[in-house]
């Protein structure tokens, strides 16, 4: 079993970046790509409560048919708002990571570092150019 869980969209820079990072603290994680294999139910309630987020929080609005289906309506329930999740994958946001250290969605992608159990190892620029990690492995400021 890994000691890091990521949800993987390999369609999203966000998560390719995210899982690099994790990569580059020498770990190899078990990589779920939700949209293929999206959780049960269970396992996506554990999972926000985990992160301590509204359900709302955690639902994905661009590119998604989030405002066809009129997810939007305050007056739908977390229950429902879960039901569309699981019924249209699409719908979770990502990247979301599982460590030791907790359970977070990775928007930005460097919010892993803040929960990886080892440090980087060595530098990271991120696929838009963004230098996150130093050649001595150590986070660099963003401006």
């Amino acid at each position: 079993m890994a000691d890091i869980t990521i949800y993987h969209n390999p369609q999203c820079a966000t998560s390719r970046n995210t899982l690099a990072l994790i990569r580059n603290s020498g770990a190899e994680p078990e990589v779920i790509e939700y949209i293929k294999t999206p959780p049960r139910r269970e396992t996506l309630v554990r999972l926000i409560a985990a992160m301590r987020l509204p359900v709302r929080d955690v639902m994905r609005q661009k590119g998604t048919p989030y405002a066809e289906l009129k997810l939007d309506d305050p007056a739908l329930s977390d229950g429902q708002l879960l039901d569309a999740m699981l019924a249209h994958p699409i719908l979770i946001n990502r990247p979301i990571v599982v460590t030791l250290l907790g359970t977070r969605l990775c928007r930005p992608s460097e919010a892993v570092l803040d929960i990886l159990p080892a440090p980087q190892q060595g530098a990271f620029t991120k696929e838009d150019g963004e230098l996150v990690i130093d050649e001595k492995g150590e986070r660099v400021a963003s401006a």
